[in-house]
Parts: structure tokens; sequence; C-alpha cells
């Protein structure tokens, strides 16, 4: 009996790590799927499943045809202009603007992943280096060289701090970005490495 209910709970083991990323995987795109299907409908009398999502993808296409051409760029850089003129709007357009100029045009801003001491020394907190340190902020920090350093909070990469650490201080390691976001995201269960180490944690054989 014992040995059935060890066999029992493996399977279920199993199928729980197998199941779950489908799962949300499945649910993240059907909620996304659905949300443009509902938006884009109320306002287009034809509707057919994936709708949402191919007209998303024409005005993506067809904007980012567009900012090539000359006329479009005065348009978008008079649109900023006034933009730039309103009350909290400015500062949303602005933030927003500058991150993801930062993530599609840098696409390796997760890549460089190092180790910092923080919060004290002695212990060690996984970060990823930003942007250099500009010569504006750079001759606050004194002679020393310094390194922009993010880390994010585990469980939420929406959210996190910047520091400021001495380059001496900051030590490369060789991993994937990807690793190191999944180490990030699932709190340290699943470690840099390869999924040999979560299978055997899990003690999956």
């Amino acid at each position: 009996m014992k040995k059935l209910m060890n066999k029992l709970s493996k399977c279920f083991i199993n199928g729980i790590m197998i199941i779950t990323p489908i799962f949300i995987t499945y649910l993240v795109i059907a909620t996304v799927w659905a949300m443009l299907d509902g938006l884009i409908g109320r306002y287009i009398p034809i509707k057919f499943p994936g709708m949402g999502i191919i007209i998303v993808l024409i005005i993506i296409l067809t904007v980012g045809g567009l900012s090539s051409n000359w006329l479009s760029k005065r348009f978008l850089t008079l649109g900023e202009s006034i933009i730039s003129k309103i009350p909290v709007v400015k500062f949303i357009y602005g933030s927003v603007k500058r991150l993801s100029d930062t993530i599609f045009k840098s696409g390796n801003m997760f890549d460089n992943a190092v180790l910092v001491p923080y919060p004290h020394p002695g212990v060690r907190c996984l970060g990823f280096v930003m942007t250099p340190v500009s010569k504006c902020m750079a001759k606050y920090l004194g002679n020393e060289e310094y390194v922009s350093v993010f880390i994010p909070w585990s469980l939420n990469m929406t959210s996190g701090f910047n520091v400021f650490v001495p380059k001496r201080d900051v030590t490369y390691i060789d991993i994937q970005g990807e690793d190191a976001l999944q180490y990030i995201i699932t709190a340290g269960a699943v470690m840099p490495g390869g999924m040999d180490n979560k299978y055997h944690s899990a003690g999956i054989k």
C-alpha cells in the first residue's frame, strides 16, 4: 500500500509539473485573445475568431511601416511635443516610451546577469546590469567606477530597485538571461543550470 501511495504521489507531482505551465500559458493567451476580440469587436460589425489579434497585428505593422516615412515622423514629433506639455500624461507617456525603447532597441537588457553584495557584505544578490552610468550621475559617486544594477523582486519581475555598485564588487556570471529570469520568477525554485536541478529537488527520477 505504501509503495502504491509513493508511486501515485510521484505521478501526481509529475502531472502537476507538466500541466501547470501548459495551463498558465493557455490561460494567458486565452485571456489576451478574448480581451482583444471583445475590445475590437465593439467597433467592427464583422466578427470571427481571432479577429482582435489579426487587427492589432495589422495596426502594429501599418504604424511601423509609416514610421519610416518623413511626413509621418513629423506628425509623430508634433504629437510628442503636444503630449510633453500635458501634466501627468507627459510623465506616463515619457516613462513608457523610454522603457519600451530600452527593451526593444537593446534586446539584451536582461542578458548581463551579475551578483552584487546586497543588502550587506557577505550576501550575494542576483541582478542585471543596466545602461552605463551617465557623467551627470558619475560625478556624485566619487572617483571610483560604478555600475547600475537592477535587482528585481522574486515572483514579481515588474517591481524591483536600482542600485549603484562599485565595479570591483560586481561579479559577472556566465548564465543565460532566461535562466536568471526563471530563477527570480520562481523564487529560486528553478536554479540556473538546466532542468535536472528542478526534477532532482522534487525527487523525480
